[in-house]
């Protein structure tokens, strides 16, 4: 990102009231996950532990905004039957889960009359939204990130956010397909 906009951390810290985050690819291949990902492909076994180095920096994270009364949701949209990595994130959900997010998971033939956006996606308070963009292959593309602040994308962006939310299944009621 440009050195006039904020980080991801910076955004996240500055958050007073929400943060959502709308996740749409069936698979990810970014880097600070990938040594977790082959670990749980060769032994089916995931890091679960909150404390871990893997998990702690997002565990404190998000419970620094709990404590500030941020609510933090993740809806996920999906193929089924799902990707060996949408196998991987369930598997790790009940981290992000106890860390104090709610995650709600929605399978991609429930989502087809919904205007979504082109690019997975954060929204900070209501008021800006980060994209999330990705190669092909499932990396960061470059630029990786941006930042938008027009009410009449951040508007289509909530509304389509709320949308998902809406039809989503819980996280603790979806079952893996």
């Amino acid at each position: 990102m440009p050195q006039n906009v904020p980080s991801f951390d910076e955004l996240f810290e500055a958050t007073q009231r929400s943060a959502v985050h709308l996740e749409m690819r069936d698979r990810y291949a970014v880097g600070d996950e990938a040594d977790d990902f082959h670990t749980w492909l060769r032994t089916g076994q995931r890091d679960t532990d909150p404390t871990s180095d893997y998990w702690a920096p997002w565990v404190d994270m998000i419970s620094r905004a709990a404590a500030r009364g941020v609510v933090v949701r993740r809806a996920r949209i999906v193929s089924e039957p799902v990707t060996d990595y949408i196998r991987y994130e369930h598997a790790g959900t009940v981290v992000n889960a106890a860390a104090g997010e709610q995650v709600r998971w929605l399978p991609r033939r429930h989502a087809v009359d919904l205007m979504l956006p082109g690019a997975d996606l954060w929204i900070f308070d209501g008021t800006r939204v980060l994209f999330n963009h990705f190669t092909g292959e499932g990396g960061w593309a470059d630029p990786d990130m941006e930042l938008r602040s027009e009410p009449g994308i951040v508007k289509q962006c909530v509304d389509a956010f709320e949308a998902v939310w809406e039809r989503a299944i819980p996280h603790d009621r979806y079952e893996i397909h």
